[in-house]
């Protein structure tokens, strides 16, 4: 009987020593980022800098004015312009991190083809000083609809806060196809919130 018993402890101990195996959260998840999580218009907050989507427009092409010359950007998939309003919390900080995150889970990085134009990166921000920008990204036209926007002020923001805003409010048709301008003028300034 005693044996038996030793027997039954030990399989119970193996099999909650599994289960907790099963379970563990993996190394990524304890030192992953911070979620703060938003829909457009709301003000997310993290631990650095407060953001807002504003607006989100979708063309075929990207025009700007540079030099005196316009110059038109063309993509195989879909631009993506998100106008954003950021604002430092407590102390100065930056924003380097910019990525749509498709329904799917593709990850599109800010587009670093636009150049150096106002409200382009880097994000430089001040408390009390809030800064309308422009994130432009060549996207997927299947990577619309249940989109996230990502934002954070480290590159790979372990143990950090990183604002995650959920793309849901932008011109569609019935179908719930994004509405899709054939240019815009990324260097043209875009108004303000509220206006």
């Amino acid at each position: 009987m005693r044996r038996l018993a030793n027997i039954t402890v030990i399989l119970v101990a193996v099999a909650l020593l599994y289960g907790m195996w099963v379970t563990k959260p993996r190394y990524g998840e304890l030192t992953g980022p911070i979620a703060a999580y938003g829909k457009m218009h709301d003000r997310v907050h993290t631990r650095e800098f407060d953001v807002t989507l504003n607006q989100v427009i979708f063309a075929r092409e990207l025009t700007y004015t540079q030099f005196g010359k316009e110059k038109v950007l063309t993509t195989s998939g879909l631009w993506a312009v998100a106008l954003v309003e950021l604002a430092a919390t407590t102390k100065s900080t930056g924003v380097s991190t910019a990525i749509w995150r498709g329904p799917t889970g593709l990850r599109f990085a800010q587009s670093n083809r636009v150049g150096w134009l106002p409200g382009q990166p880097p994000y430089m921000l001040e408390p009390g000083l809030p800064k309308q920008v422009q994130l432009a990204f060549e996207i997927l036209p299947d990577q619309v609809n249940g989109a996230t926007l990502l934002l954070s002020a480290q590159m790979k923001p372990s143990l950090d806060s990183e604002a995650r805003i959920k793309i849901d409010d932008f011109k569609k048709f019935n179908d719930g196809m994004p509405l899709i301008v054939d240019r815009f003028d990324i260097s043209r300034p875009q108004p303000a919130a509220g206006s």
